[in-house]
Formats: C-alpha cells, structure tokens, sequence
C-alpha cells in the first residue's frame, strides 16, 4: 500500500490542489513536511478555529485526521473520516476517480 507521499505521481495527474492541516505551529509543521520530504503544504491552524469549524477537533486539542474533498465549486463533495496513513495515496486517488475528477 502507498502512502500519499508515495503517490505523489499518481496524484498529480488530477487537476487538483491538496495540502494537509495541522493545529500545530507553522514551523513545526514544516520541520515535519521537510522531515517526512513532502511535495505539498502543511497548513497550520494555530488558533483551531478552522479545525473546530469542519468539525475535527478532539478534547485532547488535537485534530481529528480527516481527508475533505472539495468541489470547485468550494461544497464539500466528500469525506474520508477513516484515514489510513499506510494506504492513504491510494485511497485518495480511488475517491478522486469516483468523484469524477478530471485527470491533467
């Protein structure tokens, strides 16, 4: 199974924009993004107001791991509440076919 990081390729052939979230500090979040060498953005969410806003906030303060697709037209048109860091490439690309998103 890929990793998303391992399915960069796969992902890159969809024209879409992805970029993961993180309650922690932006330097923190791109110590681990350049620790892990990933090819897309780590958003970071210090204040948690948009964690608390789609709904992922945990009591411990933390974010739930969830994956949100998003329509062009700014709708949520999916989400993936059961995120499987060893498959999660995969799985990513499998809900952008089904989804109907247009390869590049």
């Amino acid at each position: 199974m890929k990793s998303l990081r391992s399915s960069g390729d796969a992902l890159r052939r969809f024209d879409v924009k992805y970029f993961g979230a993180s309650v922690d500090s932006a330097e923190t979040n791109a110590k681990f993004a350049e620790s892990l060498g990933l090819d897309f953005p780590v958003l970071s969410d210090p204040t948690k107001e948009t964690a608390r806003a789609y709904g992922v906030l945990a009591p411990s303060g933390f974010a739930s791991r969830r994956t949100f697709y998003i329509g062009t037209d700014g709708r949520i048109a999916a989400i993936d509440g059961d995120v499987k860091a060893s498959s999660h490439g995969v799985d990513v690309v499998e809900q952008l076919k089904a989804l109907g998103v247009p390869e590049s």
